[in-house]
């Protein structure tokens, strides 16, 4: 795909990978329309884009702002080609200690902002033969334990996505379901613990973690080849096989390896 004059809506663009998202499509030519809460940081990113692009104010997790978000760029750009769907929080805690309030804003933020969003964006991704994307995890693909909320919604967004992608095949509509793996990124900043307050300070280590920026270079490539699926490190592609393989095993491993976190919620 050739992004130049396209028109990209990125979900979650006031920072991280939507940030990054932002300024790789604007660099080759896209008019990026770029959606998050704080407006100030996203007029703030969109006045730096290369490409003129559009700040509009959204919480994915209401219907009627995902509905305006998509308003607004068929309004002045009267096209949309690729749909990002980037935003999202995670959290940190035990099922057994959560409150169900907590997975609730998963849900809402996770799953629900993508079904809004991609409701609203379908019928312009059709008449252009487009592209949506789900930022994910390989939470979507085997449980992730202490992230019981973030694994179900990311879950629930590959069913959604994936169906999608089959109802859509004799339109030209493209998906792709993409699992970053740990990024340096806010949104393990904002994880939810088991109150529903914010865990603040990250417990990974942050020089170890792929950086937002290469995150979104490598969703652009993929986007642009029309990949299904995007696994960008070894444990993701390790938990694809493994999963399929010896399941039992990789239970093993997931447990091991989030027990071994900084204050991991495992007693």
């Amino acid at each position: 795909m050739d992004f130049k004059d396209k028109v990209v809506v990125v979900t979650g663009a006031s920072s991280g990978i939507g940030e990054a998202l932002a300024r790789r499509f604007s660099a080759l030519g896209a008019h990026v329309v770029a959606g998050a809460r704080s407006l100030s940081k996203l007029e703030t990113v969109v006045a730096g884009l290369p490409t003129e692009g559009l700040a509009v104010q959204c919480d994915v997790s209401k219907e009627e702002d995902c509905r305006r978000l998509i308003d607004r760029a068929a309004e002045v750009y009267g096209r949309i080609d690729v749909l990002v769907n980037n935003a999202g929080i995670s959290m940190r805690a035990l099922f057994d200690d959560v409150d169900l309030d907590v997975l609730r804003k998963l849900m809402d933020t996770n799953f629900w902002g993508t079904v809004y969003c991609t409701k609203y964006a379908l019928p312009y991704i059709q008449r252009s033969h487009g592209s949506i994307v789900g930022v994910s995890s390989v939470a979507g693909f085997h449980g992730l334990p202490g992230r019981t909320g973030y694994s179900a919604s990311k879950y629930a967004m590959h069913g959604l996505l994936e169906t999608v992608r089959v109802e859509n095949l004799k339109k030209k509509v493209h998906v792709l379901i993409v699992a970053p793996g740990f990024t340096a990124s806010n949104v393990r900043f904002a994880a939810l613990t088991a109150d529903g307050s914010q865990q603040g300070a990250s417990p990974r280590e942050e020089g170890k973690m792929m950086t937002a920026d290469e995150a979104a270079a490598r969703i652009v490539r993929a986007v642009a080849k029309r990949k299904r699926t995007l696994l960008m490190d070894f444990d993701g592609k390790a938990t694809r096989i493994l999963k399929f393989f010896a399941p039992g095993l990789l239970d093993k491993l997931y447990y091991n390896h989030m027990a071994k976190e900084p204050d991991s919620p495992f007693k």
